[in-house]
């Protein structure tokens, strides 16, 4: 078994990518909540969703995220009739999140997840980081903002000071979550945004010390010193990451055995192996099917030597660089 660790439209088309290569009862997808937000009443999990409809195969390829050839009629009349309407539902893409808050009333979110994503025909395994709640706040000049009003009403123009995980210390990580990470034979961290995509799930106590007992492999969203897409370079900013793949190390330090990065990267290579992580170089932008199951097929090679580096000279060596930064 496979787990990947998802979030945002890096995270979709990684595991499409995945799903090209590996029967579907193999994989298990462990997807943030943090974005999750109350909207029009309903309970949204935009990340939750993109997961689902990439494994239906019915995400939009023109957006990243919702489904195929849908509609706004209702995001349209909600406007007219005086609604706020920055947050983009379409008409196909709202009947999930209506099923999803009435699967709510008698069911946990892990529950209504499963439940969905069998109506939709995805074989494999998706989980919600957390059955509880779990909220990515940006801390901005603008103010204390939730991550999509951050991202989307904002359209992450405003400078960030900081980013906190509401919740996060009372959570604990969904059933089967901490499971999904031991048993698996790797775990793929696709290449999401290490901040607010990944950064939630490590907040879930039990998460990073589960991830400390298995093989590693992250692939890198950053390329050339610059995020693929999105703001996950100013984010990592506000934690002190350089906006490298030494800073997508350094976000998964304590866990990480191996990087896939981009090859123009590769003059970088001597910053993540001084960390010793193992890094291997490929392309990793992902604008096509062939290029996502490539991504997927360079991250799956990498499993093999990374599982030997548990208790390796390279993970020794690893873990020596973070308990003297410690000290």
């Amino acid at each position: 078994m496979i787990t990947v660790l998802a979030g945002g439209t890096g995270g979709a088309k990684f595991v499409q990518g995945v799903m090209r290569i590996l029967p579907p009862e193999e994989l298990t997808v462990i997807v943030n909540t943090g974005d999750d937000l109350t909207w029009w009443g309903l309970h949204v999990s935009p990340d939750l969703d993109s997961i689902t409809y990439a494994l239906a195969g019915i995400l939009s390829r023109e957006r990243g995220w919702g489904i195929e050839g849908d509609t706004f009629t209702c995001l349209e009349r909600m406007r007219q009739l005086g609604a706020p309407a920055w947050f983009q539902l379409g008409d196909r893409d709202l009947a999930t999140h209506l099923r999803r808050t009435q699967l709510l009333t008698v069911h946990t979110l892990t529950e209504a997840t499963s439940e969905i994503a069998s109506e939709m025909g995805v074989r494999a395994r998706i989980l919600p980081m957390s059955d509880d709640r779990v909220e990515t706040r940006v801390l901005t000049a603008a103010g204390d903002l939730s991550f999509q009003e951050y991202f989307v009403r904002e359209r992450y123009r405003v400078p960030v000071k900081g980013v906190r995980f509401v919740g996060a210390e009372q959570a604990q990580a969904a059933p089967g979550v901490v499971e999904a990470i031991r048993d698996a034979a790797a775990v793929l961290i696709a290449p999401s945004n290490p901040v607010t995509s990944i950064g939630p799930i490590l907040s879930v106590p039990g998460i990073r010390a589960a991830l400390c007992q298995t093989a590693v492999i992250a692939v890198s969203p950053i390329v050339g010193g610059a995020a693929v897409s999105g703001p996950a370079g100013e984010l990592m900013k506000t934690q002190q990451l350089p906006v490298s793949i030494a800073g997508v190390a350094q976000a998964y330090e304590d866990f990480l055995d191996a990087l896939i990065a981009d090859e123009r990267d590769r003059p970088h290579a001597a910053e993540g192996e001084r960390l010793g992580v193992q890094v291997t170089f490929t392309n990793t932008i992902m604008d096509s099917d062939e290029a996502k199951a490539e991504l997927a097929r360079a991250a799956v090679s990498a499993i093999i030597p990374a599982r030997a580096a548990p208790g390796s000279p390279a993970r020794a060596a690893r873990d020596g660089v973070v308990a003297g930064r410690a000290r």
